[in-house]
């Protein structure tokens, strides 16, 4: 047995890591300039079978530094934040860009949360 799973006590929390992995690579094979070119054409859809693939694996993440779009001022201005996780906790802005549509920070999303699949 792996030392993992002589420190994890519930064994059902190996299966779903490496079930995660398994998910995670075959997703990384999906990525490419043309799947990032539609969804930044058209981020609401509808979508092809890989992208939306991909857009159900992030839709699915932990709340924990989930990225999401934080509207400063409608139909203006609106900025992309990590959220806490924790119920009380402001999430934190990830940077210092402001997107002028709703459809461009849904973008700028997508973009943090594919560099987040390919990194791992």
């Amino acid at each position: 047995m792996s030392e993992e799973a002589s420190e994890i006590r519930d064994k059902q929390q190996i299966y779903l890591r490496r079930f995660d992995k398994i998910v995670r690579d075959r997703l990384k094979e999906l990525i490419t300039e043309e799947l990032i070119d539609a969804h930044r054409r058209n981020p609401a859809g509808p979508h092809s079978d890989a992208l939306e693939r991909v857009l159900n694996y992030f839709r699915r993440a932990a709340v924990t530094d989930k990225y999401a779009i934080l509207t400063e001022r409608p139909f203006a201005a609106y900025r992309v934040v990590a959220l806490s996780g924790r119920r009380g906790v402001a999430p934190r802005i990830v940077d210092d860009r402001v997107h002028l549509s709703v459809a461009e920070a849904q973008h700028a999303v997508f973009l943090r949360r594919v560099q987040a699949l390919v990194e791992s």
